[in-house]
């Protein structure tokens, strides 16, 4: 991060989206890519297994898109089928131990909580998914609320997020993730807008908006100690 430290406005919450920003996605979803493709193959629904890059430059959007952008020329059956392996896979995974947070991501939920501030996540994954993550990881206890699109059916981040702030009382929060969904679920909701400019998945123009951004979650604290009170 750079010198000058952005002053944001003290928040009460901060909420996290999950994969590129707390969980480094890709250290679990490359072999369950594999095992995705070679299952529809081994039942006839699709053929070749395209780049797993493809599916990376896909996290954060719902997964319907994902599978039109993953494989646009599926059947509907293949893209449900798809989705069932997405969660079955995943979870043997991070039942298996795969998969890891970003450097310092513990660290830094522990030091904001310890610090008064209330945390919560919201993924546009799937339910299990999120919270599994959240558990097998050790980090579900840091939080308020685990919220996803797979859980509350929402069409959008923005409307995730506002459901959250509405259920919680929240008045001012931060947004902390790695996608433009994120800084749209921010600026929509007038919340304060951190992007994580460590994941590989995205672009850097997705992060264009966003109030600050971060090399690593760590620098979260010295923007909460610089942050003014509203």
């Amino acid at each position: 991060m750079e010198q000058n430290i952005p002053v944001l406005t003290k928040p009460e919450a901060v909420i996290f989206d999950m994969d590129g920003t707390l969980f480094e996605t890709d250290t679990l979803l490359r072999g369950v890519h594999e095992n995705i493709f070679r299952t529809l193959r081994e039942e006839g629904l699709y053929g070749e297994t395209p780049p797993v890059e493809r599916l990376l430059g896909c996290l954060g959007m719902l997964l319907d898109d994902i599978w039109l952008k993953v494989m646009p020329d599926a059947s509907e059956a293949a893209r449900d089928r798809a989705n069932e392996l997405l969660l079955q896979y995943e979870i043997e995974g991070l039942e298996a131990g795969e998969g890891r947070l970003y450097s310092g991501a513990e660290e830094a939920l522990r030091q904001l909580k310890e610090q008064g501030v209330k945390l919560f996540v919201a993924s546009n994954g799937l339910e299990l998914y999120v919270k599994e993550v959240a558990r097998l990881k050790g980090i579900a206890p840091l939080f308020e609320g685990l919220y996803s699109a797979g859980e509350y059916r929402t069409s959008s981040k923005v409307d995730l997020v506002a459901l959250l702030l509405q259920e919680h009382g929240i008045g001012h929060a931060w947004m902390v993730g790695d996608r433009s969904s994120d800084v749209e679920a921010g600026r929509n909701n007038g919340l304060d807008v951190i992007g994580c400019a460590y994941a590989d998945y995205g672009h850097s123009q997705e992060l264009e908006g966003a109030d600050a951004l971060i090399r690593s979650l760590t620098e979260l604290l010295p923007l909460l100690a610089a942050a003014q009170q509203a």
